[in-house]
């Protein structure tokens, strides 16, 4: 393991409720929750305002709307979360072409393989720097850990929150672990953390002083090892660059449970559309199509077909996908449903055969649902997704500009018009229908940055958004212009 503190770990703050504050005046300093809104909703991100009623992650909306129930409660949007995460992994890459992001707002990077830091001193300086230019690129905060391993700048990165950073002395790694909960190292969940309790063992220094061998006896050779070792300060796992996608998927849970078969081939069909955009927005195509159904009873099945080459079209996608559904049994009804394409490549493989089956089915279809279309069809088609007017959602009106969903119900949505450059705004009401407004695209949260169009993986040193902060020009990367 080496001695410098020059593994950094960086963990957005509130990641999701952050960037909702930061697009939406009207919610800052005020208590927000972003999560799934219908009776089966968690919560994903949670604002340190609304941390304070005792809301966290993962805990079920219904939980949280009765701790809180002033919150703001809002559905991500993940096209927003997506584009900066991408300004803010633009910024780690400058620094070094070893990032290993673990999610869309936190990653481990080797200040050392870029000659960012090679000391405790150029370590600090290197992240004192980064999370001043995060704030000025994105608007929002991180909290930095610095330590001589992936393990310790984790924990030295939890120590820092909110809006912090900690380095962890080389030396005082033991000392430090040692009074901490066995459930802070790598790999120790419930249940290994409940089979420790039972031993006694509740902290890091009792685990120590089990001895390698007793971990053995009780955890296995594998985990006992690996434990112990952590124990000790010690982790030689090293940062590992981006690897490239293995699969793309999309995947919906529904609030109730779905029971008609009709309605579950059609709730198929659009995730595979949906899919496909997701694989053509990243130049990608797939051999091999996979279904996912999770039951009534949580039952999970998994079917898949594999194709003759690699396809993105959407007629030939859907097809498998409705090939893959015949072979389950739905009648309990569903809870889930989810389309996904691995095999990846970054070329298509026309399979012309394929498409003129599919191309048959989809013509056949559309003949036959126009032959059994009745009159007052029009009146029982469910509204346009474009209509479901989702709580923060944006959409922009011709008379009042950009704005933000409320609220909606008994045909009327509500919206406060503001941008994340203004003061906050009034709200209006309008009729689900109003022709004036329309969805939008989210604005971006400050002013004259927009998403980062990074390059194809390999090339690194042009990654770097136009925005970005001029102490990141030239070959002043981070910490030092060159290492003394």
């Amino acid at each position: 393991m080496r001695n410098a503190p020059t593994i950094l770990h960086l963990d957005m703050d509130a990641f999701f409720a952050s960037a909702e504050q930061a697009s939406k005046p009207s919610l800052r300093g005020k208590a927000v929750v972003v999560g799934g809104l219908g009776p089966r909703g968690v919560v994903a991100t949670a604002s340190y305002e609304a941390r304070v009623f005792g809301v966290h992650s993962a805990m079920p909306m219904a939980q949280a709307r009765r701790l809180a129930p002033n919150a703001a409660y809002l559905v991500p949007r993940f096209a927003l979360y997506k584009s900066v995460s991408e300004q803010v992994m633009a910024l780690l890459r400058a620094l070094s072409p070893l990032v290993e992001p673990l999610s869309l707002d936190e990653a481990f990077v080797d200040l050392e393989a870029g000659g960012a830091a090679w000391d405790e001193a150029s370590a600090r300086l290197a992240g004192t720097r980064l999370r001043a230019d995060i704030r000025t690129v994105t608007g929002l905060t991180g909290s930095v850990g610095l330590a001589a391993s992936k393990m310790l700048a984790k924990i030295a990165s939890e120590q820092a929150k909110p809006d912090g950073l900690v380095l962890i002395e080389p030396g005082s790694e033991r000392a430090l672990l040692g009074p901490m909960s066995v459930r802070t190292l790598p790999g120790v969940g419930p249940a290994t953390g409940d089979h420790l309790r039972r031993a006694g063992i509740t902290t890091v220094e009792e685990l120590a002083e089990a001895g390698e061998d007793e971990l053995v006896r009780m955890l296995g050779k594998a985990h006992g090892h690996a434990l112990y070792a952590m124990a000790l300060a010690h982790d030689d796992r090293p940062v590992v660059a981006e690897r490239e996608a293995k699969s793309v998927s999309v995947e919906d849970t529904y609030d109730v449970d779905i029971h008609d078969r009709l309605r579950v081939g059609l709730e198929v069909q659009r995730l595979a559309d949906r899919c496909v955009g997701r694989l053509r927005g990243a130049g990608l195509s797939g051999r091999t199509i996979v279904l996912k159904v999770r039951r009534y009873d949580f039952s999970t099945l998994t079917r898949s077909e594999t194709l003759r080459g690699p396809t993105d079209d959407p007629a030939v996608i859907r097809e498998a996908a409705a090939r893959l559904l015949e072979s389950v049994d739905t009648t309990g009804g569903v809870r889930l449903l989810g389309v996904g394409v691995s095999g990846l490549a970054d070329y298509t493989q026309e399979d012309l055969f394929a498409q003129a089956a599919a191309g048959e089915r989809d013509a056949a279809a559309a003949a036959e649902a126009s032959e059994e279309a009745l009159p007052d069809a029009a009146e029982e088609r469910p509204e346009p997704a474009e209509r479901q007017w989702r709580a923060g959602y944006d959409v922009r009106h011709t008379e009042y500009g950009h704005g933000w969903v409320q609220g909606s119900g008994l045909g009327r949505v509500t919206v406060r018009f503001e941008t994340p450059q203004s003061e906050p705004g009034r709200v209006r009401t309008f009729f689900v229908d109003d022709p004036a407004l329309e969805p939008a695209e989210p604005l971006p949260l400050v002013a004259g940055t927009e998403v980062a169009h990074l390059l194809p993986a390999g090339d690194q040193t042009s990654s770097v958004p136009a925005s970005l902060p001029k102490s990141w020009s030239g070959t002043e990367g981070g910490a030092a212009a060159s290492r003394p």
